[in-house]
């Protein structure tokens, strides 16, 4: 006779998830989705494009939020009855079908309460990611765009748009850097566990001595800001150049001179914006970084100089934050909190969840310490 005993782990379940839909905010995201939609079925908004985008977009977050959590408590109740039915008909298919609903679960439920954790000044925000290739030729920009494929690949993978701003191609193989948006509620909090220093290790493809090659490549991840209104940037401390967007090989793909890098004088802090259509979309946007990275110089600094004060000067995020190997072993490990995971090509293709996941955990940790 078969008996089927889930009750602990569904009440458990029952408990973090209630306190999941306590910080979320159900009944507060159902009338802010009222409120956008009266805005979305105001027949002007469409007037205004950027605006119209921004309300849509907002809309189909908030649903999106929703949907999650009433997809979570519909099958925690359906997995009792799973259990229920399973005990009734002595059926151990069932219960192995009840079993594996259960793991399901647990990771769904896991995953909405990460996102609690994002309490950050700038968590909600979506996200701006920069890739750079350091040390290691050929197989360190290879590197960066691997990463860049990733981190895109982990977008599409949760249905976030993406929007790429400025590449720089390598002579050779992949790129020098590369900046990109991503735009999903929070995906600044998700995002910046990312940031960091990361490894390669692996038999070079571009040698003939079938050597191990380590390549390094560096992810900055910074919030979105519509308007960085708190950073009063002079003309004197700007020098602005244009030039022609460019493709793989340095080929020109613009016959105008729309592209714009900004050089900050005082930091040295270089923006390039490429992706808009004209000059003046480019420039703007990329004013627009600029202010944002300043803001966050000047909070880190103002941070910096509390920690100093305070006799605390320990940093708490190393350089190297990531190991990717490639040959042998198979493995990628996050240095901060041991995850590891055996599937690199998974990894690559977007699978991110897990060592995401660990880091925000690890980080909410250190804070608390």
């Amino acid at each position: 006779m078969l008996e089927l005993d889930l009750s602990a782990e569904i009440h458990s379940l029952r408990t973090t998830f209630d306190n999941i839909r306590e910080v979320v905010d159900v009944d507060g995201q159902r009338a802010e989705v009222a409120k956008l939609e009266e805005r979305a079925a105001d027949p002007d908004l469409w007037n205004d494009q950027e605006n119209a985008q921004k309300v849509t977009s907002a809309l189909s977050h908030h649903k999106a939020a929703i949907r999650k959590i009433e997809s979570a408590a519909s099958r925690l109740d359906d997995l009792e009855v799973m259990v229920d039915l399973a005990n009734e008909m002595d059926d151990e298919d069932a219960a192995t079908e009840a079993r594996t609903e259960l793991a399901a679960l647990e990771t769904t439920i896991q995953d909405l309460e990460v996102q609690t954790l994002l309490d950050g000044e700038y968590d909600e925000r979506a996200a701006v990611v920069t890739i750079r290739a350091g040390a290691g030729g050929d197989d360190a920009t290879d590197f960066a765009e691997m990463l860049m494929r990733m981190y895109l690949r982990w977008a599409e993978r949760n249905s976030y748009s993406t929007k790429v701003l400025d590449t720089s191609y390598a002579e050779g193989a992949g790129i020098k850097s590369a900046t990109f948006e991503i735009d999903a509620p929070y995906a600044f909090g998700v995002l910046s566990v990312e940031a960091g220093t990361h490894r390669l290790a692996r038999i070079s493809p571009f040698g003939s001595a079938d050597k191990r090659q380590t390549s390094f490549a560096a992810v900055e991840v910074i919030p979105l800001m519509e308007e960085a209104t708190e950073v009063d940037i002079p003309e004197n401390d700007i020098r602005v150049d244009v030039f022609r967007s460019s493709g793989p090989g340095g080929q020109s793909v613009n016959t105008t001179d729309s592209a714009v890098r900004i050089t900050h004088i005082p930091t040295g802090i270089v923006i390039s914006m490429q992706n808009e259509k004209s000059q003046i979309q480019n420039r703007a946007a990329a004013m627009r970084l600029l202010q944002t990275r300043l803001l966050l110089l000047q909070r880190e600094q103002e941070a910096a100089k509390k920690k100093e004060l305070a006799g605390n000067i320990t940093a708490s995020w190393g350089d190297q934050i990531r190991s990717y190997f490639l040959y042998g072993q198979q493995l990628v490990k996050d240095l901060r909190t041991g995850y590891e995971m055996t599937q690199p090509d998974q990894v690559f293709d977007g699978d991110l969840e897990g060592l995401i996941n660990a880091g925000i955990r690890w980080r909410k940790r250190a804070d608390n310490d």
